[in-house]
């Protein structure tokens, strides 16, 4: 296979600024310092902090391939840090994602901004699996995708600052539909919005309107935020 399956480029498209979000968030409360896994007792240990974790999969740099740890024999779809990932493969079953149902996916063509190709099946997985994010935790000749399902790590809330930068950088490593995108963004932090082709405004909770202008060919342009309307004073 050359190229990413329509149906995972949409799915990681719709994916992709919120995992962005989590990925910030995580990265503030997990410091990345000397760690240390236990993948049968689903731990993983960083700067004095332990969060509970699953194996998503790893990323062999030489080869260039991705391998689920349900089709990993040192693991298999048994492994209690496995188990909790399955949704991924079923849901690659009834939508026809092919990257989520081939044991060993070959990513030698991917020549994207991302690092590799491995970063962006261990994004989509990890969206739809929701948690806290993901962890690229490198060994020699590779890395392997540790997913955080922990409570105390905290949720990424609604903030609209970053949202222009998410966008821009999602719709950059999933580039089928900046549309989707935004969609996906606002859908999950329960933002009312409506969408035309070229536009989509938003009402956030803190008041006001905020416009994302699109062109022609669905690509992410301006991000325009309208002021709220001073009422005058009475008697004025």
């Amino acid at each position: 296979m050359s190229g990413f399956s329509p149906a995972f480029e949409r799915l990681g498209a719709a994916l992709a600024a919120v995992v962005l979000q989590r990925q910030e968030t995580l990265a503030e409360f997990l410091p990345r310092e000397d760690w240390s896994a236990d993948l049968t007792a689903r731990t993983y240990a960083s700067g004095g902090v332990t969060v509970r974790v699953s194996l998503l999969g790893s990323y062999a740099a030489r080869e260039r391939t991705w391998l689920w740890g349900w089709a990993n024999p040192q693991f298999g779809p048994d492994h209690p840090a496995v188990a909790p990932t399955l949704i991924i493969r079923t849901l690659g079953e009834r939508l026809g994602v092919t990257e989520f149902t081939t044991p060993e996916v070959d990513l030698s063509w991917y020549e994207g901004p991302a690092g590799h190709g491995g970063e962006l099946v261990a994004m989509a997985a990890g969206g739809v699996l929701g948690g806290a994010g993901y962890i690229g935790a490198g060994y020699d000749g590779g890395s392997a995708y540790l997913h955080v399902d922990d409570p105390q790590a905290p949720p990424a809330g609604w903030d609209p600052v970053p949202v222009p930068r998410l966008l821009s950088n999602a719709a950059s490593l999933f580039p089928h539909e900046p549309r989707l995108t935004l969609a996906g963004l606002l859908s999950h932090h329960r933002v009312p919005y409506r969408q035309t082709d070229v536009l989509t405004e938003l009402h956030p909770p803190e008041g006001g309107t905020t416009r994302a202008h699109f062109d022609n060919l669905g690509r992410f342009i301006h991000w325009e935020a309208v002021p709220m309307a001073v009422p005058l004073a009475s008697g004025a």
